[in-house]
């Protein structure tokens, strides 16, 4: 069942967390910046299709080839990115996105309207991330 959006709508603190409304705006959101991704990414492997450029000057080759490792990692990135939509579209089916997987506590709209793959509220983020550092440091 797809829900009807106003054009304008914009999910707000004064509604239900995660209402039917809310649930479908992040899900096209999700969806608009997937397209997005795959479309920037059919075009870097055209551009790569295009084989390497035989470059004369080997300042000129050493250029393309910075550029193509450059365009390989932005491609690698983008995949991955793609994976955590994806697993954002399917926390959206089963009804549980927009909802911290450490504490179950809501996310908070500011951080999915940031941030739409967030898995963890600002303050369990916080701690990870204190965490991480004080590992690291050791």
């Amino acid at each position: 069942m797809t829900v009807m959006l106003p054009p304008d709508y914009r999910p707000s603190e004064d509604e239900e967390f995660m209402n039917e409304r809310m649930a479908e705006y992040f899900r096209r959101k999700l969806l608009d910046w997937r397209a997005d991704l795959l479309r920037e990414s059919e075009e870097t492997l055209d551009h790569l299709r295009e084989g390497p450029v035989n470059e004369a000057d080997i300042a000129d080759r050493a250029s393309s080839e910075t550029d193509r490792a450059l365009e390989l990692r932005t491609r690698d990135r983008a995949r991955k990115l793609i994976a955590k939509i994806d697993e954002a579209l399917a926390r959206v089916e089963e009804g549980t996105y927009g909802y911290c997987q450490e504490t179950n506590e809501p996310i908070g709209i500011r951080r999915l309207e940031a941030r739409p793959i967030a898995t963890l509220s600002l303050e369990a983020q916080e701690r990870h991330e204190r965490l991480e550092r004080t590992h690291r440091d050791e």
